[in-house]
């Protein structure tokens, strides 16, 4: 299906340089944040106590939250738990509190303005576990990273493997340096965005790199540049609909799924804009660079002669 076709190879590859350079750019300022700043990791990573409370009545967000500002608690996580009228808490150890008296402390405050507030449920997580899910998530992501690579590596060939994993990563970094320069809280959800923009992204470099595998065994007097020219622009009309179609669903996520999906829709949002850019203006230039060439797909035929007596 295309809303449009376009006639003519735009020449992508003569701003690959360019790109590139952009690319890279923004590559290391990612890094020189999220080594700056670093991340602010929420609960799940920290440790800290999560409390769930019931009210009788709608509960009011932003009153809870200033009741939980006035204690000195600040950057709490208040959202709806199932329903309006049960509040989930998270209050992480960087606020420097300790988690055994400290439900007790924010019942009595929230029960100064209603006292119908009940106790659900009260849960503590300890430094340690948070310090094993930073590791098991680093893991994570390293282990699908390899996993992309080797897959790429047996479709097509090694340097499209490398391509696709540097433009994949490319993107990783780059989400995680805006969680690093905007101090957005980084949680498991958004961990879990970044394992879904792998596969994502991935998925739209494979179809690039299968339309230039395509073009290598039938344009045969074409050079480089213009064959993978074509098959990005063959593949502009599929790549502009699947990216709207996503992006309008993670926006409904980003504006109605409220604090919960928040940032694991923001993540996924720039996830897609890069990925978008990556496939098309990182992972090709650096086939190029790599010198990719028709023999990397075509087998040539071993003549043997026979040599009479």
């Amino acid at each position: 299906m295309e809303f449009f076709k376009i006639n003519r190879n735009i020449p992508f590859m003569s701003y690959g340089r360019y790109t590139t350079t952009i690319s890279l750019v923004t590559f290391i300022l990612a890094v020189f944040f999220i080594a700056t700043k670093g991340l602010n990791f929420g609960v799940d990573f920290t440790g800290g106590t999560v409390m769930e409370v019931h009210y009788s009545q709608a509960a009011d967000l932003n009153k809870v939250r200033g009741q939980l500002t006035d204690m000195g608690l600040h950057d709490v996580l208040v959202q709806n738990f199932g329903s309006s009228h049960d509040v989930l808490l998270q209050v992480s150890l960087k606020q420097n509190v300790v988690g055994a008296k400290l439900s007790e402390q924010i019942l009595d405050k929230l029960r100064q303005q209603d006292t119908s507030v009940e106790m659900r449920r009260v849960d503590f997580v300890g430094p340690q576990v948070g310090k094993e899910l930073v590791e098991n998530g680093a893991l994570a992501l390293l282990l699908v990273s390899i996993g992309i690579a080797c897959y790429l590596w047996v479709r097509f060939e090694w340097k499209f493997g490398l391509a696709a994993i540097i433009a994949n990563l490319h993107d990783v970094i780059i989400i995680i340096g805006f969680f690093a320069f905007f101090q957005w809280d980084f949680s498991l959800t958004v961990l879990a965005a970044l394992l879904a923009v792998l596969g994502y992204s991935v998925n739209e470099s494979v179809v690039v790199f299968d339309r230039i595998r395509e073009n290598f065994r039938k344009m045969r007097k074409t050079d480089v540049a213009e064959i993978i020219d074509n098959a990005i622009t063959r593949t502009m009309s599929r790549t502009i609909i699947t990216h709207l179609c996503t992006q309008m669903m993670v926006t409904a996520m980003l504006f109605l799924g409220g604090e919960t999906l928040h940032y694991f829709a923001l993540a996924l949002t720039i996830g897609i804009l890069f990925s978008i850019y990556s496939s098309v203006l990182v992972a090709s230039p650096l086939l190029m660079l790599m010198g990719v060439s028709r023999e990397d797909f075509i087998k040539t035929e071993k003549v043997v002669e026979e040599v009479l007596p």
